[in-house]
């Protein structure tokens, strides 16, 4: 009874950081207790259910990581600091990146640029190691993944406050942006993964029916991705997951705007590998400017990932052409929210709000287009204004638990200028303000107030550019095809959400030239990992995510083999060299036999190929073609 106390015991303790309640954590000993006791008592059935008593209890047995935080990472809130200020000439220093709370300003410190010559040693480094992760199981590669989904789940708090302090983001919008996206991104990975990478039979055609045909899916080598700022912790762990899933090594490159939560987020990797046994240069970060991103792309890679502007994407285009290395380009876009009669209204615009307004705005499928049916459009723009007035602009974390506030600061200083000549041109030309409308120098960080417009046309600037930041326009319509017309009618084609009954919805969506569609939701797309990420037009090319993006960090071998070890394919001869004059009509046979759709033709090529070994001559030269 002893040693099952003590079973009891640690599974308790197993569970603890989770926050859960005492009841909680004694039903977790008590199917540890179960499990334990018919481990070594009971049958194999009892077994197989003591193992799902255990998995409940404890989970698969990853390995718990302990990470220390440095003091600006742990703390709550950050009182008495020095201010980043951009002018002091001590806060632009050669080589070292300024880190600062974009809700405060309060100065973080500075990380260094990584180099060129470092960013090759890097690529390097990961080669080597992805030579020996390339024979490793799938196994190995799913404990890494359940390490660090362990890890996720268990210290979300630290992994949101540091995002939020990077990123200027409130720690509801970093839970939803981090966590749960970087959660699902595992689960189907581990659920998944192995079945999709494993081969693949394929049909062998109407001449090689005595063969097996197959795709054999194969790790790149080392992948590159070039990441955004937006949501620092996900934008990392997503192409890493699939990437070492599929046996491949990956350097990341990290926005300079997230180079002090990447410090932390390295850590956290570093300490997964090694506590699987995996290689450690399996995985690189590097952070840095241009230069960095550059250095990056030219380094020798198998393939890259580029999650960014399209004028970045470009450039990126371009350096990757001299080494014909093949790229996903993932650019951005302007989302449509359109909303039909008949829709959900409160749900329609309580989505619509969260698609607008989460994390500033600041989301590649954030909703910056609201399209709005004539009969539900003053009841929709009533609802918004209403809940517009009321949401709260300020620094994420300025008090204990990050409460109090809905959108949180910018994170690039420069931005707000940009949202700000958007807004002006719109109004310039017809827009009304609903609600903001500008910039709040007074509040000490990067903010921008939600702003809602309508009135929006399409000789407006802020109709054709993405604007990346709190601001809703909102679009009358009559018809399908008008509002259809309208959506497409912009350079960008990413996502999509349509509110309404199911026939109009469907009307509608089969008219969109996007790459995403949610019915009835928003970007829901993307918590259903098996699909893919991606779109069309300047929103980019190829995919992420989904059983495509996790296949595309492979190359695929075509296989086909003998089906039956002494069943094989041996030349006829009359087409052995040197040919026989019978060789040529004797192939017209073969392919009128196995192709032609008559039975009439498929006789008449058993025909041909009788006729040319039991009357040779009549295909001699000089004979009359048959």
């Amino acid at each position: 009874m002893g040693a099952l106390a003590e079973v009891e015991g640690w599974a308790a303790a197993a569970v603890a950081p989770l926050g859960l309640p005492e009841e909680v954590l004694r039903l977790c000993g008590a199917l540890a207790v179960l499990y334990a006791a018919a481990r070594y008592v009971a049958g194999p059935a009892c077994r197989a259910a003591a193992g799902l008593a255990h998995r409940l209890a404890v989970g698969h047995g990853a390995p718990r990581l302990a990470v220390p935080l440095e003091p600006l990472e742990a703390a709550e809130v950050i009182e008495g600091g020095e201010k980043y200020d951009p002018r002091k000439k001590e806060h632009a220093r050669a080589g070292q990146i300024p880190c600062y709370d974009p809700g405060s300003l309060d100065l973080l410190g500075f990380a260094p640029v990584t180099s060129g010559e470092e960013v090759r040693r890097a690529v390097a480094a990961a080669r080597e190691a992805q030579r020996t992760w390339a024979r490793s199981g799938f196994a190995q590669r799913r404990k890494l993944l359940r390490t660090l989904l362990r890890f996720t789940l268990e210290h979300m708090d630290d992994i949101c406050r540091v995002s939020a302090r990077d990123s200027g983001k409130p720690m509801l919008d970093a839970g939803m942006g981090e966590i749960i996206t970087t959660c699902e991104k595992i689960r189907w990975l581990l659920a998944e993964g192995e079945q999709w990478l494993r081969p693949e039979a394929r049909s062998v055609g109407g001449m090689m029916f005595y063969k097996r045909a197959y795709v054999e899916y194969h790790p790149v080598g080392v992948v590159g991705a070039i990441v955004p700022w937006n949501y620092p912790f996900h934008n990392v762990l997503n192409p890493l997951t699939a990437a070492v899933m599929a046996g491949n090594s990956i350097v990341i490159k990290a926005s300079e705007h997230a180079a002090w939560s990447t410090g932390y987020y390295g850590r956290v990797i570093k300490a997964a590998l090694a506590a699987v046994g995996a290689p450690e240069d399996l995985v690189q970060l590097v952070v840095g400017y241009g230069e960095t991103g550059h250095a990056l792309v030219t380094a020798g890679l198998d393939k890259i990932i580029f999650v960014g502007s399209v004028p970045i994407g470009k450039k990126v285009m371009e350096a990757a052409a001299d080494t014909l290395t093949p790229v996903v380009m993932e650019l951005g876009g302007k989302d449509a929210v359109i909303v039909c009669d008949g829709a959900d209204l409160q749900q329609a615009t309580a989505t619509a709000m969260r698609s607008a307004f989460q994390s500033a705005g600041q989301n590649c499928t954030g909703g910056e287009r609201f399209f709005i049916q004539a009969p539900v459009y003053d009841r929709f723009v009533s609802e918004v204004t209403r809940v517009g007035r009321q949401m709260r602009c300020g620094h994420a974390l300025g008090c204990p638990g990050g409460v109090g506030v809905d959108v949180g600061a910018l994170c690039m200083g420069t931005h707000a200028a940009h949202l700000q000549g958007l807004i002006d041109d719109a109004v310039a030309k017809g827009a009304k303000v609903l609600v903001g409308g500008g910039g709040d120098a007074e509040r000490g960080g990067q903010f921008f107030p939600p702003t809602i417009l309508e009135g929006i046309n399409d000789s407006m600037r802020i109709w054709h550019e993405e604007v990346f930041g709190p601001v809703m326009s909102i679009v009358r319509w009559e018809t399908a095809d008008e509002v259809a017309g309208k959506v497409n009618n912009c350079p960008f084609g990413l996502g999509s959400a349509i509110f309404g009954p199911p026939a109009i919805v469907k009307a509608i969506r089969e008219r969109l030239h996007v790459g995403m569609v949610a019915v009835n939701d928003f970007a829901t797309f993307y918590m259903c990992q098996s699909l893919p990420f991606g779109g069309v037009k300047y929103s980019g090319f190829d995919r992420f995510a989904g059983v495509e993006g996790l296949r595309g960090m492979c190359y695929p071998r075509a296989v086909c083999e003998d089906r039956v070890p002494f069943i094989k394919t041996e030349v006829p001869p009359p087409l052995r060299y040197p040919t026989a004059d019978i060789a040529y009509p004797f192939f017209k046979g073969i392919a009128w036999m196995f192709f032609s759709h008559s039975l009439v033709g498929k006789l008449s090529g058993i025909g041909l190929i009788l006729k040319s070994f039991l009357a040779p001559k009549s295909f001699a030269k000089g004979a009359k073609s048959a």
